[in-house]
């Protein structure tokens, strides 16, 4: 038998108590390198059947943030030429809110034996690990895909192949103030018991 940690309590309460910030209420600094490499080994540790990692990290930090942003608002520009002065410049700082943002792309596809929705699955836990382990690390995150993660046009300029998936963007930083919690599932709805 695998002794308990005795951290458990502290975990599950950790746990119990997590939230998303969103990215207006991040400020900096973001995780050192260091610290983001330390959260993104942490991400990759998820179920994997047959070790294909169907998952890879984007690092959108600094200056990058401000790039896509541009790629961003011009996607949106030219599907909403009506579209006026200060919602273009929500679309270009879409990326910039955060100190840091990681794309988790999903790169689940055919296989031989592993079934593609177990790929996504593992990417989607990859996603979730990466929030845990940022906010264990003192950081506050918001995981979100909003229209421009099923875009194309900012699929390209993130470099995904035609195959790839996007999960998620994993947007890092400091809580400037934590919201409230919000309403959570009743059990009673949706668990089932035989």
């Amino acid at each position: 038998m695998v002794p308990m940690p005795e951290s458990l309590p502290d975990t599950l309460a950790f746990l119990g108590a997590r939230r998303s910030v969103p990215p207006l209420r991040l400020e900096g600094p973001g995780p050192d390198p260091g610290s983001l490499d330390a959260i993104l080994r942490i991400a990759a540790r998820v179920p994997d059947h047959g070790k294909l990692a169907p998952w890879r990290f984007i690092v959108i930090a600094g200056e990058a943030r401000e790039r896509i942003g541009a790629v961003i608002e011009a996607a949106y520009r030219a599907d909403h030429p009506e579209a006026d002065a200060d919602r273009l410049a929500l679309e270009r700082g879409r990326l910039a809110q955060a100190p840091l943002v990681v794309a988790v792309v999903s790169r689940a596809g055919p296989h031989a034996k592993i079934p593609e929705w177990e790929q996504v699955l593992s990417a989607g836990a990859a996603t979730m690990n990466l929030c845990v382990a940022a906010n264990a690390s003192g950081f506050a995150t918001a995981w979100l895909t909003e229209w421009y993660a099923y875009d194309r046009r900012i699929l390209d300029a993130l470099g995904l192949d035609p195959r790839e998936r996007l999960a998620g963007f994993v947007h890092i930083g400091r809580a400037s103030e934590r919201p409230a919690d919000r309403p959570r599932p009743d059990l009673a709805e949706i668990v089932t018991r035989l």
